[in-house]
């Protein structure tokens, strides 16, 4: 792939980086042969990023070339968002305060190079900064009020502005960026590029390691160059065509900024961020679902307000539910009085509003998984032995969990796959996996989930690879379409 720098004028560029063409801006912006090529990362040092500026357009053509420009119109857009700068501030709150413990003056100005400060101990703020930001050269003001740092604003260095000492580390930094985002060479010419946003740290990941390498198989057989990508690579979003999520999702969370961040860059996501907001908060859900009469438990949104008004509608035992939980995790079930009164209690704290349901004992809950609106596979997860959920964690910090079997779609009984579909199309049309119980004859609507669990040995039981492709082929449908390609 060509490196670009564009600037205003090149005699204002006066440092030589091996393999990088210095390009004028109204070359890059007029001249043909520009504009023909193919695959290219354009460097914008253009004065200005004004609306309609020539610095503007840069990044805008650049963009509609199917090049990859730093920074694109989003960062330009962010930049003069002062809504968005506060929510940074707020954000890095912790690491603002700690890295100007030592600073005596109630103003700091902070110059950063590709990600990098000229005093290493500004290397981590520096390094999110960019990620939010992501501008070649960027300078960040930051104000004390009342004892406390915050950030002002954060705008864009031009190539002709960075001062004399610190041109030899910008040049530096640059070197280093540029030889960094080199891809090992390989021999198969890709059609597009494919990012899986992973956890290597994760304790329960939506995928485990077998699966995530079938995925990468499966994407590559039809034209994908893949690669894995942790919370580190926001900043090099657009260097792809899409976003596969195998990692827990939650709002407040960089899954979801990736999401959104992704979206805004025109990638083909899954999860996309409106799917996030709305699978993983369970007060939302539990209201979408009671409005299009899917049936559900017996279920009542509350606070602290009517909390006993709606133990006498439940009765005992009922289930307790942080709108947010996750993996058994912040659901709790009440068996007394007194139970449910310290259990809401206690996750109040966490949440103005919680969901409490009658408790419904099965031995398993059916998954289906649902893509574009098609089952793809179907699970009973068993219960955990001797307990009431799927996933139990004893006093050892061990989780136990109860076993799964897969189910032919074919073969799961029709109203199942029926309340799953209309549940999941309340949603979207991405990738889900819907939990219901069966009782007496009747279905229940447990919950939609936006990031599936799709493992080795589990879900794929039966369809083998067969499941791994067909999300790839799902992938390259969106893509090919957003694109105007024509089927094959």
């Amino acid at each position: 792939m060509k490196h670009l720098i564009v600037v205003d004028h090149p005699k204002h560029w006066n440092f030589e980086i091996p393999e990088v063409e210095v390009v004028a801006a109204k070359s890059y912006l007029m001249d043909s042969v520009y504009s023909k090529l193919k695959r290219a990362r354009v460097y914008n040092l253009c004065k200005s990023y004004r609306y309609q500026s020539t610095g503007y357009y840069v990044s805008l053509l650049a963009q509609a070339r199917g090049h990859t420009p730093l920074p694109n119109i989003l960062t330009t857009q962010d930049l003069k968002t002062p809504a968005l700068v506060r929510i940074v501030s707020d954000e890095l709150q912790r690491l603002i305060q700690k890295s100007f413990l030592t600073i005596q003056s109630d103003e700091f100005v902070l110059s950063i190079y590709f990600g990098k400060n000229l005093a290493k101990k500004y290397d981590s703020l520096s390094k999110r900064l960019f990620q939010e930001f992501r501008a070649p050269f960027l300078r960040a003001l930051f104000q004390k009020k009342d004892g406390e740092w915050l950030l002002q604003s954060v705008k864009t260095i031009p190539s002709d502005e960075i001062p004399v000492d610190h041109r030899a580390f910008a040049v530096e930094m640059a070197r280093e960026y540029f030889k960094k985002g080199k891809r090992p060479i390989v021999k198969k010419d890709y059609r597009y590029d494919l990012a899986i946003l992973v956890n290597p740290d994760e304790e329960f990941p939506p995928s485990d390691p077998k699966a995530i390498q079938k995925f990468i198989k499966a994407a590559e057989s039809i034209g994908f160059y893949t690669e894995l990508i942790t919370r580190e690579d926001y900043s090099r979003i657009n260097e792809f065509d899409a976003l596969f999520i195998r990692e827990t999702t939650s709002v407040n969370h960089h899954t979801y900024r990736f999401a959104r961040r992704a979206m805004a860059e025109g990638l083909t996501v899954i999860d996309d961020p409106e799917s996030i907001l709305r699978c993983t908060n369970k007060v939302y859900l539990a209201e979408l679902l009671s409005k299009h009469g899917v049936p559900m438990p017996q279920t009542e949104i509350i606070n602290s307000d009517n909390a006993a008004e709606a133990l006498e509608k439940l009765g005992l035992p009922c289930i307790l539910k942080q709108p947010d939980s996750s993996f058994s995790q912040g659901v709790v079930k009440a068996t007394t009085p007194e139970e449910y009164k310290q259990w809401t209690s206690r996750l109040f704290e966490k949440s103005d509003l919680l969901i409490a349901q009658v408790f419904i004992p099965t031995d398993y809950d059916w998954r289906v998984g649902i893509l574009n609106n098609q089952p793809i596979y179907a699970c009973r997860y068993h219960m955990a032995k001797n307990h009431w959920q799927i996933y139990k964690r004893t006093g050892d910090g061990k989780t136990h969990s109860g076993n799964s079997d897969t189910i032919p779609v074919d073969q799961v009984p029709e109203h199942v796959i029926k309340h799953a579909l209309k549940a999941s199309s309340l949603i979207g049309n991405g990738l889900y996996g819907v939990d219901l119980k069966e009782r007496g004859g009747e279905i229940f609507v447990i919950e939609i989930n936006d990031n599936p669990n799709i493992d080795s040995g589990f879900e794929d039981f039966l369809l083998k690879d067969r499941l791994y492709e067909l999300i790839m082929d799902e992938f390259m449908r969106r893509i090919e379409e957003r694109k105007g390609v024509a089927a094959k």
